[in-house]
């Protein structure tokens, strides 16, 4: 099985270079199965039903969240019955932490996670909590999520499940990193995806209000940066254990 995760969608430029590359990126690596993470799709918080509609159009099979999965009400309204898999470790709450999708009669388990780490201490335990999916729901292959800001904490899970579940791949931090490997019991793993959208501003923010908040302790709420876009992404194949990054820049704004 070839499963394509497309990185953190951030607002309209995510979904420009989403719209824009999907068809040439279905054609070059043929997956059977297209994940995405939405959590950051509608103007960098949450994920309205007209982005969820459009994304399902656009022919993906699950969207995972994050920390900004509530980030727009609307979801209330749509994720019961949705392909969105929001963070598992939400005790109570709207929706499903995980997902199985059908291939051809294979089954293909989808987990979102939410780290603790720097990030809110009083969610479910991403380990112990995964560990629990797992014994509840057999499939032939099982690829993780881990939305964190610590990457021991990312590492760590990766190395936790090793030789259980086909992949984790991590997300949140917005910033591609360069360590995607086949674990020693056969495991895909990377620490972060990065993001789909603006290049040129702070993790998709507009570079000046963030500077602003840095060095003056203040500023306006968060706008999406505008310019030159990107996407980041990763290609994998469960069957013979490969993992390969994906970057594509815009060439104008």
């Amino acid at each position: 099985m070839k499963v394509l995760f497309i990185g953190d969608i951030y607002g309209k430029p995510g979904l420009d270079m989403l719209q824009l590359h999907l068809p040439e990126l279905k054609n070059i690596h043929r997956p059977n199965i297209i994940i995405v993470n939405g959590e950051n799709a509608s103007h960098g918080r949450g994920l309205s039903l007209r982005i969820y509609k459009e994304l399902m159009s656009m022919g993906i099979h699950a969207i995972t969240m994050g920390n900004w999965v509530w980030g727009n009400k609307e979801l209330f309204d749509f994720i019961d019955g949705s392909n969105v898999v929001r963070p598992f470790n939400f005790r109570e709450a709207p929706g499903k932490g995980h997902l199985v999708l059908n291939y051809n009669g294979t089954k293909l388990l989808v987990i979102n996670a939410l780290g603790r780490t720097f990030m809110n201490a009083n969610m479910e335990c991403p380990f112990i909590g995964i560990d629990k999916i797992l014994e509840q729901e057999p499939a032939d292959y099982v690829f993780v999520d881990i939305h964190a800001e610590a990457t021991s904490e990312k590492v760590a899970l990766g190395h936790y499940l090793d030789g259980r579940v086909s992949a984790v791949v991590g997300t949140h931090t917005h910033v591609p990193t360069a360590d995607e490997r086949v674990l020693p019991q056969g495991t895909l793993y990377i620490t972060d995806v990065g993001m789909t959208g603006p290049l040129n501003g702070v993790i998709g923010v507009t570079k000046e209000i963030v500077l602003d908040r840095f060095i003056n302790g203040f500023s306006i709420p968060n706008e999406v940066a505008p310019g030159i876009k990107q996407l980041n992404a990763v290609i994998m194949d469960f069957q013979k254990k490969t993992i390969s990054r994906i970057h594509i820049e815009s060439e104008t704004v």
